[in-house]
């Protein structure tokens, strides 16, 4: 690229700015475990010609495994462990999906994703409801005011009443469910949608195997009656109630976290999916001006801007790269800018970035305000950072868990040392788990942090197949952390059930074996600072 190329780029006109800023869509697809997030994400990018065909999570009978479940472990277990990107394009309008993991243990991960989104889609199992998980996470997207889309999937299932569902999904979240689809025939007899704007009927037969989209045959509601009877009946009787209730769609209020188009699918079969994917495009928000760390606002057109929320090893196991994933804010990215990260003040210039699909990837030469971009390589940038043109702007820190989980690690093999410490280094940086160290058990043996048991059998399998340790864990004693002044160090290290670490980057903590002691040491040294962790999992 030219230096007069170069220049060009970054003097885009804030109209074209805004322009392409409006005509993305970024959102993540949430839930509680096994509620079909990933299935969701795969079948909306097979209705955007994405993919020619959609995958299973399980990737049973012959059925290919989701795109965004990449890992081998993910694969195996048929859970999303780390969040996944993907870029769309429909009806002219680019879609960044993120597709967060249900699990709790991995929640640390989904909320830091939902710092990169504009809006989400809540998924809602028809059987189950509202589950614990799915609660917690909307609690998230409440206090970000987060535009929520509901998705009633799995109705090819037996399930809950419609109507009782949505009653469920107003008492949990306060907000009023307002359906823009409604389902003809009951969970588990799924015939299809009534569009409840136009009152027309989509028919949907399942395609073999359920890989390709469902056969679709449209109707008006003479014809609908015609064919489906007193199913069809039963959905224009609960549409006229939900009418008469006032329950339709309100833009304004949607976006004003009043309200939320409810859509019914059953993901695994393609149906339904294609009215949420128009509804992304048609009612959810395009990116807005961000405010920063000190409150003020910073507009979309104004310079180039963007925060890391993830970080990524082994997406490319013959290059063994780094890939840290960066939400712009503002401005437009061209490849060869240089920016500056705010922690450090360091010059990067970006040669090597990447859009994803799963794990496959490709240059991009422009990016714009909404859109995630992959920094190949960026091993100095740690997620939370700002990238900015003068490296002055920093955004709002992101969420960091307090720690209930603690345990050794050492390498069950010692001439594997150096993959060891690589290893946990990259682990570190990811988020997988906390990698912590201590004077009195050195480098040889630190201790690792995580929010839920399962985070260890990530360590232990990509430590063992991605960088060719094997591990050894021994369970430690602690179930809490508070950060401390390295000053109160030694009267910390003293107190029985406590022992002193730090992490990577140089905080240190105590860790404590229950509260009660917590309490006990603070009531003995009321001067001494035992700060508790930004966030946590409750």
């Amino acid at each position: 690229m030219s230096a007069a190329e170069s220049e060009t780029l970054v003097d885009t006109p804030a109209e074209q700015v805004l322009s392409e800023a409006r005509r993305r869509r970024t959102i993540a697809v949430i839930s509680h475990p096994d509620a079909g997030k990933s299935t969701l994400t795969e079948a909306l990018a097979l209705h955007a010609r994405a993919l020619r065909e959609a995958g299973h999570v399980h990737g049973k009978a012959g059925r290919a495994g989701v795109v965004t479940d990449w890992q081998d472990m993910e694969k195996q277990r048929g859970i999303s462990i780390s969040s996944a990107v993907l870029q769309l394009d429909h009806r002219g309008t680019v879609v960044n999906v993120v597709d967060t993991p249900g699990h709790a243990d991995f929640s640390e991960d989904t909320y830091r994703a939902l710092t990169a989104v504009d809006a989400v889609i809540m998924l809602v199992d028809a059987a189950r409801g509202m589950e614990q998980q799915t609660r917690k996470l909307f609690g998230v997207c409440k206090q970000r005011g987060l535009p929520v889309i509901t998705v009633v999937n799995k109705w090819d299932r037996p399930g809950q009443e419609a109507l009782a569902l949505l009653d469920e999904v107003e008492t949990v979240t306060g907000l009023r469910p307002t359906p823009v689809t409604w389902p003809v025939g009951i969970a588990g007899d799924f015939r299809g949608l009534l569009d409840r704007s136009t009152g027309a009927y989509t028919k949907y037969t399942k395609a073999p195997g359920g890989a390709t989209l469902a056969v679709e045959q449209h109707f008006d509601p003479a014809g609908a009656a015609e064919v489906e009877g007193d199913a069809w009946q039963a959905a224009v009787d609960e549409h006229e109630l939900l009418e008469a209730t006032g329950a339709d769609h309100d833009e304004a209020s949607f976006l004003a976290f009043e309200t939320t188009p409810v859509f019914f699918t059953a993901a695994v079969a393609n149906t339904g999916v294609g009215q949420v994917l128009d509804a992304i495009v048609d009612i959810a928000p395009s990116p807005r001006d961000q405010p920063d760390v000190t409150g003020e606002v910073h507009p979309v057109t104004g310079r180039f801007s963007a925060q890391v929320f993830k970080t990524q090893t082994g997406m490319n196991p013959a290059h063994r790269d780094r890939l840290a994933f960066a939400r712009i804010h503002s401005g437009v990215f061209h490849r060869g800018m240089t920016v500056r990260d705010d922690r450090s003040g360091r010059p990067m210039v970006l040669k090597h970035v990447q859009t994803v699909f799963g794990s496959d990837r490709s240059t991009v030469d422009v990016a714009w305000p909404g859109d995630v971009i992959g920094l190949v390589n960026a091993r100095h940038v740690n997620v939370g950072d700002t990238l900015s043109e003068n490296g002055r702007l920093s955004y709002p820190p992101l969420p960091v868990f307090a720690p209930e989980h603690f345990r050794t690690v050492r390498p069950k093999d010692l001439g594997a040392g150096k993959q060891f410490r690589q290893g946990l280094r990259e682990l570190d940086a990811e988020g997988v788990v906390r990698v912590l160290t201590s004077d009195s058990r050195g480098d040889g043996e630190p201790v690792l942090s995580a929010v839920g048991a399962l985070q260890f059998d990530v360590v232990q399998y990509r430590m063992t197949h991605e960088f060719r340790s094997p591990v050894l864990f021994t369970e430690l004693p602690f179930t809490t952390a508070r950060i401390i002044d390295r000053e109160d160090a030694p009267l910390l290290r003293a107190h029985r059930g406590c022992e002193v670490v730090e992490n990577s980057e140089g905080r240190v903590f105590a860790l404590f074996t229950d509260e009660w002691r917590v309490r006990s040491f603070a009531r003995d040294n009321p001067d001494v600072r035992l700060e508790e962790l930004v966030a946590t999992s409750d």
